[in-house]
C-alpha cells in the first residue's frame, strides 16, 4: 500500500489563513507586523527565496521592508544596518538571507540580530532556549516539519526518530523538537557506520543532508513517517529530495514530496515567527 502524501502546501495554507486573521487583529490594536529581509549580493537561489518571502508577506498583510545590498558591502556596513533595524520599533522581524558573500562572517551577523527580532531562530538565544525547553523563536524548517507531523496526527511520543543531518539550522533543532515531544532520537551524519540500518529502525525518519536521493527506498521501515527536507536538482534537471521518493512511498506510511512538502512550510513558519514577534512587542 502506497504512503499517504503529506501535503506541505495545504498545511502551510491553513497556517497562513490563521495568521492572516491574527495580522488583522494586531492592526486593529495599532501594530502592523513588519519583516525586514536583508539580501547581500546576487545569489540566484537567495533572490528567489527573498521574492517568495516578500510575496507571502504581502498576501498576509505583513509589511515587508527589503534591503538589497551589493556584493561589495563590508561586514561593518551590514552590522550597522542590523543595528539600525534592531533599534527600529516598527520592525518586528529581521532576516539576513544566507549564504552571505565569502568575505563576511555569518556567525557574527547572526549573533548581532536582537533575540526579540530573530525570526529565523538561528541566533544563540533562540537555539539556547530550544535546548532549555523555554519559549522562543524556533528555526522555521524544523518547526515546519513538526507542524506537518502534527497535522497528520503523527505523535512522536514513544517512537524512534532518526534525523539524518546535523546542521545547526535543521538537524540539531529538529532533534531537540522531537525530543521535546518524547521521541527517542538518533542523529546520523557522514561518519555514522551503517546508515541504512539506522534509517530502517526509524518510526519517524527526517532527512536533511542536501544529497539527491541519498536515502534509498529500501532504507525506509514499513509504515514509517518520512520527512524529506532536502531540495536538489538531479542529473536530468529534476527537483528531488534527499530520499528516493518513488520507491520510499511504497514502504512508508506517510511521506513528504519534493517540491510541495517542507519548502512551503518554511516560509509559513517564518511568517508565524514574525507575527509572534509583533505580538511580543505589545507586551514589551
Amino acid at each position: 500500500m502506497a504512503a499517504t502524501i503529506i501535503d506541505g502546501k495545504k498545511v502551510a495554507a491553513d497556517i497562513k489563513a490563521e495568521l492572516k486573521k491574527e495580522v488583522e487583529e494586531l492592526k486593529a490594536k495599532g501594530v502592523n507586523p513588519a519583516l525586514s529581509v536583508v539580501l547581500v549580493g546576487e545569489n540566484p537561489a537567495s533572490k528567489k527565496y527573498v521574492a517568495n518571502k516578500e510575496k507571502t508577506c504581502e498576501a498576509l498583510g505583513i509589511k515587508s521592508v527589503g534591503h538589497k545590498l551589493p556584493e561589495s558591502t563590508t561586514q561593518e556596513e551590514l552590522l550597522k544596518l542590523v543595528d539600525d533595524l534592531n533599534a527600529n520599533p516598527e520592525i518586528h522581524g529581521i532576516l539576513v538571507q544566507l549564504p552571505l558573500p565569502k568575505h563576511m562572517n555569518e556567525k557574527e551577523v547572526m549573533h548581532r540580530i536582537s533575540p526579540d527580532k530573530d525570526v529565523d531562530g538561528f541566533g544563540p538565544d533562540a537555539l539556547g532556549r530550544l535546548l532549555l525547553d523555554e519559549p522562543g523563536f524556533v528555526p522555521c524548517t524544523p518547526h515546519g516539519a513538526m507542524k506537518m507531523l502534527e497535522a497528520y496526527g503523527i505523535d512522536p511520543a514513544g517512537k524512534k526518530a532518526v534525523v539524518v543531518g546535523r546542521s545547526v539550522i535543521v538537524g540539531k533543532p529538529l532533534a531537540m523538537l522531537l525530543l521535546r515531544k518524547n521521541a527517542t532520537v538518533t542523529i546520523c551524519h557522514s561518519k555514522t557506520p551503517d546508515l541504512k540500518s539506522e534509517c530502517l529502525s526509524a518510526d519517524i525518519l527526517c532527512v536533511a543532508v542536501g544529497r539527491a536521493e541519498m536515502v534509498k527506498g529500501d532504507w525506509v521501515k514499513e509504515g514509517a513517517a518520512v520527512i524529506d527536507i532536502g531540495i536538489n536538482v538531479n542529473e536530468s534537471g529534476k527537483l528531488v529530495g534527499d530520499v528516493e521518493f518513488e520507491k520510499a512511498k511504497e514502504r512508508a506510511g506517510w511521506i513528504t514530496p519534493v517540491p510541495g512538502g517542507a519548502g512551503p512550510m518554511t516560509i509559513a513558519m517564518l511568517m508565524y515567527n514574525t507575527v509572534e514577534a509583533a505580538k511580543n512587542s505589545l507586551k514589551a
